[in-house]
């Protein structure tokens, strides 16, 4: 798809094959994800973090730009400490390392997507338990293309993160009644107390074609609100309009009709990059 590209292959799990891949390469976008490898992917993406650090490191890369998730307002879950922990190491032991932390971000390959589009297109009535009221800023995939081309350009020579949050803040319940409500659906609502987002994501299986045991993993990380300290990052790299939700959802509903759940999202955001910079 993108000829005027030179594309290389290397694994993480392989590291004899990555300093070849490194050489020539000024900076690089670090769009790793273990999740939906199961059990012990903390560990994996720790292992990951440390040896791509090490690899940039001797390869005497300028920078390298992280898409990470933002800090839960409580502890974290297993999948949110992942991944802050995977831009601590990348920031500690790597070059020059700017650690972007986003939402929910809608696109037609995003896992936390496509929960949310097959909640609002299959759900007779919504049960909405009390960790639907926790609030997060989701956004739009074109928006966090924005962020990752304008990160690799920062003038800092220090390694810093930044929060990228998306226009509105919104409750898990109101995201899935404004996805369900552009679709032409109007699901009746039951207010439910008590139901932990652990128990809620054993029902998943039954309704979301996304794997069972990421899609777990990320509703269980729902417990806190997931909002940004700041907004700042945006006015530094002068992208102030962002992609307003509703918006941001019509556009991914006309791409994803057909949808194979085949690709990732950072399949997604790489072919977006390429397509972008120069």
């Amino acid at each position: 798809k993108h000829p005027g590209r030179e594309w290389v292959e290397f694994d993480l799990e392989r590291p004899d094959t990555i300093a070849a891949a490194m050489e020539g390469c000024d900076k690089a976008l670090y769009l790793v994800h273990r999740m939906d490898t199961g059990e012990g992917y903390h560990e994996r993406e720790r292992t990951s973090a440390r040896i791509f650090a090490e690899k940039a490191r001797r390869a005497d890369l300028e920078r390298v730009v992280y898409l990470g998730g933002v800090s839960p307002e409580g502890p974290p879950s297993e999948h949110l400490e992942s991944r802050l922990e995977t831009g601590r190491i990348l920031r500690r032991e790597g070059v020059s390392t700017i650690e972007l932390r986003a939402a929910m971000i809608i696109g037609p390959d995003s896992d936390s997507w496509q929960i949310v589009r097959d909640l609002a297109a299959r759900l007779p009535m919504m049960v909405l338990p009390e960790w639907t009221r926790s609030r997060s800023e989701p956004i739009h995939i074109d928006d966090v293309v924005v962020a990752l081309i304008g990160a690799l350009e920062l003038p800092e020579e220090e390694s810093a993160w930044y929060d990228i949050p998306g226009p509105e803040t919104l409750e898990v319940e109101e995201i899935l009644l404004r996805v369900a409500r552009q679709m032409g659906r109007q699901p009746k609502q039951f207010r439910v107390p008590l139901v932990s987002p652990k128990l809620s994501s054993y029902w998943l299986r039954f309704v979301t074609r996304c794997d069972y045991y990421l899609a777990r993993q990320l509703v269980q990380g729902l417990k806190h609100d997931i909002r940004a300290q700041s907004d700042a990052f945006w006015e530094i790299i002068g992208h102030t309009d962002l992609i307003p939700f509703d918006q941001a959802v019509r556009r991914t509903l006309a791409t994803d009709t057909d949808i194979s759940y085949s690709a990732s999202l950072y399949e997604s955001v790489v072919h977006r990059i390429a397509k972008r910079s120069t």
